[in-house]
C-alpha cells in the first residue's frame, strides 16, 4: 500500500461516525503501532517518576531538591531544544527516536542498578535526571514533529489529541504501580521496570512500514533556516507567539504539579508514597478524559485558549482552598482534565500554523518555553511548597496564570480591534 493509498483508505465512510472522529488516527497502522508503544514506555517513564521524586525526597527530605532534579532533567530542552528540533528536520526522525529511547532505558538501568544494590545518592539522581534530560532534549522535538510522517494531514489534530490521551493512560497506570512498588520492595524495581518498558517503542519503530510514512515536503533551502529566522517566524505569527506566551505562564506552574503533590502527601494528608501516586492517578484520570474530548474537537483558536486557561486557574484556587481530602481529589480530577485540553490545544495550534519542514525547530521552540518554565518553576515551587505550605503554592498556581490570561487577552483584543479599524478605513 502506497501513503497516498493509506490516505485514501483514512476517509472511507463508517458505521460509527463519533467513535471514527475520535480515534480517527488509530485507523492507520504506523500512527496504532507508534500509540501502543509509547503506552507502555510512558507508563515506565511515570513509574520512574513517582519513584525518582520519592526516592529524592526520601535521600534529602526537601521538597526543594526535589524542584531541583526536574529542574535539572528539563533544562537541557531548554539550552538545546531547538538544536534537537533542527537534527529531526535535518536527518530520519525514526533513526533519531532508535538511538534516543534506547539512550533512556540505558539511563533507567543505570538508576536501577545503584538503588538495587544500596549505593545511591542524591548527586547520583541529579546526574542521571541531567543525562535522561540530555536525550529529552533530542527526543521530544523529534517525536512530536514523527507524527507528522505517521497520518495524513487530515488526520493530524486527532493524532496529536491521541498522543496525549496515551501519554495520559501512562501517567493513569504508572503512579499507581510505582507506588505498589516502592510500597513492596522498594523504588528501584521501579526504575527497572521503566528500563524494560522501552523495549516497547524500539521495537515499533522497527516494526514500521516504512512505505506507508507520509512524504512531506522539503524545500533545498529548509536546511540552511537559521535558529534567529525561527524565532522571527513564531514572533510574527499571533497564533503560534501568543499561544506560547499563554504555555508559559502556565506551565511554571502545571509542570511541578507532581512537586506540590509530593508536598501535599507528606505534610497535608500524610498517605506517604501510596498516596502520592493516588493523587497523580487521580489527575491522570482527569487528562485521560480531557485527552478523549480534545481528540474530537477542533481547533480553538487562541480565544479558546484563554477560556480554558480561565478555567485551569479557577480551578487550582479552588483545590488549593479545599481541606477535604475527598473532594481535593474530586478537584483535582477536573483540574486534570482542563490541564490537558489547554496543553494539548496549544500544541496543536503551534504545530498545524508551522511549515511542514519547520516543524522540528518550531516544536523545539515551543519545548524550550513548555520546559524551560517548569525548569525555572520547579525550583520555586519546591520552596513555596516547603516554607508556605503546599496550598499556599497552589493557590498561586491559579492566580499567577490568571492575571497572564487577562494581560494577554487585553493584548490580543488591542490587535483586533486595530485591525477592525484600518478595515474600516479602507472601505
Amino acid at each position: 500500500m502506497t501513503s497516498a493509498q493509506a490516505a485514501t483508505d483514512d476517509h472511507l465512510p463508517s458505521a460509527a461516525p463519533s467513535r471514527r472522529r475520535t480515534f480517527e488516527s488509530l485507523r492507520t497502522f504506523n500512527f496504532r503501532v507508534f500509540a501502543g508503544a509509547q503506552v507502555v514506555s510512558n507508563t515506565g517513564s511515570w513509574v520512574q517518576r513517582i519513584a525518582q521524586d520519592w526516592l529524592v525526597l526520601s535521600l534529602t527530605g526537601s521538597a526543594t531538591a526535589v524542584g531541583v532534579t526536574t529542574a535539572l532533567q528539563a533544562a537541557p530542552t531548554v539550552l538545546f531544544g531547538i538544536a534537537g528540533g533542527a537534527l529531526a528536520d535535518r536527518f530520519g526522525k525514526r533513526r533519531i527516536l532508535l538511538c534516543t529511547q534506547a539512550g533512556m532505558g540505558m539511563t533507567a538501568g543505570v538508576l536501577a542498578v545503584l538503588t538495587l544494590t544500596g549505593h545511591v545518592a542524591a548527586w547520583h539522581v541529579y546526574l542521571i535526571a541531567l543525562a535522561l534530560g540530555l536525550i529529552t532534549a533530542v527526543d521530544n522535538p523529534t517525536r512530536q514533529a514523527f507524527v507528522n510522517e505517521l497520518v495524513p494531514a487530515s488526520q493530524l489534530r486527532n493524532a496529536i489529541s491521541l498522543n496525549s490521551t496515551v501519554f495520559q493512560l501512562g501517567a493513569l497506570v504508572g503512579p499507581g504501580i510505582s507506588g505498589v512498588l516502592i510500597g513492596a520492595v522498594g523504588p528501584g524495581w521501579s526504575f527497572a521496570a521503566n528500563a524494560c518498558s522501552f523495549v516497547a517503542p524500539i521495537t515499533g519503530l522497527l516494526a514500521m512500514r516504512r512505505h506507508e510514512m507520509m512524504r512531506l515536503p522539503r524545500p533545498a533551502t529548509a536546511a540552511r533556516v537559521r535558529t534567529v529566522e525561527v524565532l522571527r517566524l513564531v514572533r510574527r505569527r499571533p497564533e503560534m507567539c501568543w499561544t506560547i506566551a499563554l504555555i508559559a505562564a502556565f506551565t511554571f506552574f502545571t509542570n511541578n504539579l507532581a512537586v506540590t503533590l509530593s508536598a501535599y502527601a507528606k505534610s497535608v494528608f500524610v498517605s506517604g508514597a501510596g498516596g502520592y501516586g493516588l493523587l497523580s492517578s487521580v489527575v491522570a484520570i482527569g487528562s485521560v478524559c480531557g485527552a478523549l474530548v480534545s481528540a474530537r474537537r477542533a481547533g480553538s483558536g487562541v480565544r479558546g485558549l484563554l477560556a480554558t486557561g480561565t478555567v485551569v486557574a479557577a480551578l487550582a484556587m479552588l483545590a488549593a482552598l479545599t481541606p477535604a481530602q475527598w473532594a481535593f481529589a474530586v478537584v483535582l480530577a477536573g483540574l486534570g482534565a482542563a490541564t490537558l485540553l489547554l496543553v494539548t490545544a496549544a500544541n496543536s495550534t503551534v504545530q498545524l500554523a508551522a511549515e511542514p519542514h519547520l516543524r522540528g525547530r518550531v516544536m523545539g521552540v515551543y519545548l524550550l518555553v513548555f520546559t524551560g518554565s517548569g525548569a525555572l518553576g520547579g525550583p520555586v515551587i519546591g520552596w513555596l511548597d516547603q516554607h508556605l505550605g503546599p496550598q499556599v503554592g497552589l493557590f498561586l498556581a491559579g492566580a499567577v496564570p490568571a492575571v497572564a490570561v487577562a494581560v494577554i487577552a487585553t493584548r490580543v483584543l488591542d490587535v483586533r480591534t486595530v485591525r477592525a479599524v484600518l478595515r474600516r478605513r479602507h472601505t
